[in-house]
């Protein structure tokens, strides 16, 4: 890599990417001088599975136990593993994690995670690796009874503080 590309491509418009140093090596970027803010990020996702998995999933039908609860757990405990887990993101100190559940007909069932914390970097991948890791537990307790589970569509939905601002996906509808 040449110039100050930064890993940009060179091309005009293309924001530089700060976890990469001027020679296009991976670096941890340096958050010591940044501020603290409030910040909050909200991500999605789904599993897509047959119509009678998630009949079991409601019924409380499955011998490992809760689904949802399980899932919920498990995507708390991620979030607050993410910086063991992604390399370039930095530990921190997390003041809030929600993960939620819904059940769309005829058979998925929507994962949202929302993550506070007062700090120096956003919780963007925390939310992300909530939604991931939740669909993950509800594949491994369903895939007894269904192999052919889909995780998709995992997605950052909003982001506020920083130096950046607010982050808003459109069209999406909120939740109730």
């Amino acid at each position: 890599m040449s110039g100050n590309s930064k890993m940009s491509g060179g091309m005009p418009g293309f924001p530089e990417l700060s976890h990469f140093d001027e020679r296009g090596r991976a670096r941890m970027v340096d958050i010591s001088t940044k501020g603290d803010t409030v910040r909050e990020a909200v991500a999605r996702g789904e599993v897509l599975m047959q119509p009678e998995t998630l009949r079991l999933i409601k019924e409380g039908g499955f011998k490992k136990g809760d689904v949802l609860n399980v899932a919920r757990v498990a995507g708390i405990m991620a979030a607050k593993e993410t910086g063991r887990l992604i390399p370039m993101a930095h530990p921190i100190v997390l003041t809030g994690v929600n993960v939620n559940f819904r059940f769309r007909e005829p058979g998925t069932v929507e994962i949202e995670a929302l993550v506070h914390t007062t700090g120096k970097t956003g919780v963007e991948m925390e939310a992300l690796t909530a939604v991931s890791v939740a669909a993950l537990t509800i594949y491994d307790m369903c895939k007894s009874a269904d192999k052919d589970m889909v995780i998709n569509n995992a997605r950052l939905l909003k982001k506020t503080g920083g130096k950046s601002g607010e982050y808003r996906r459109e069209g999406e509808d909120p939740w109730e």
